[in-house]
């Protein structure tokens, strides 16, 4: 990693460390019912990337053993208050998306929801994503996303160095482009809220 990148995911963890108190409050711009569906489709040896405060443990099902990272301490502080809520065994460790410790091929599912507008680097991430996944695994992205509407995607062009500022997110991430970049090829796009909102299911091969 450059030194410009440390010093991005260093700016972002401490954005995250500070918005950790509020973010549940943040997070509801996601449905429950869209969360449970994204997160239900997880199966087995479980990768949760940037478990932020742990809005997903209650909805894993039963037969997965779940790992969540995130970057942040202040985050997983939060998450661990949510560990009595899930059905599954989890295992929280503070971990960078774009260089994971775990070994090549060693996770049945990869998800992350509203995760990858804000790490600093999304493609270096994606393939990280890629690399732990086992081959015949499932990727599962629940992303917010830059508008299609050219007004409205112009306008989150013009407020993203805020939001980024104040919450160390991007508003206006290409993901979909992100994951091709990285060699990630969906299987199934759902789109919802203006298409804002997409639910990416894909594989590492």
């Amino acid at each position: 990693m450059t030194k410009i990148s440390e010093s991005q995911t260093d700016t972002i963890r401490r954005r995250y460390n500070r918005t950790s108190s509020f973010y549940d409050w943040m997070d509801k711009m996601i449905p429950v019912k869209l969360r449970r569906k994204a997160v239900e489709q997880a199966t087995g040896k479980v990768l949760e990337v940037g478990v932020g405060t742990g809005a997903n443990l209650e909805f894993y099902l039963p037969g997965c053993q779940v790992t969540g990272i995130d970057f942040s301490q202040g985050m997983l502080n939060k998450a661990k208050q949510k560990l009595t809520k899930a059905r599954v065994p989890v295992t929280l460790l503070e971990m960078d998306a774009q260089h994971m410790t775990f070994p090549d091929n060693s996770f049945d599912t990869v998800i992350a929801t509203c995760v990858f507008c804000s790490v600093p680097d999304p493609v270096q991430g994606l393939k990280e994503v890629k690399r732990v996944c086992k081959p015949g695994g499932r990727i599962v992205l629940l992303e917010h996303v830059r508008s299609e509407n050219p007004v409205l995607g112009w306008l989150m062009d013009v407020l993203n160095p805020l939001a980024l500022h104040m919450i160390g997110s991007n508003i206006n991430r290409e993901t979909v482009k992100n994951i091709n970049m990285a060699g990630i090829q969906p299987y199934s796009l759902e789109a919802y809220s203006g298409k804002i909102i997409k639910l990416i299911v894909a594989s590492p091969v």
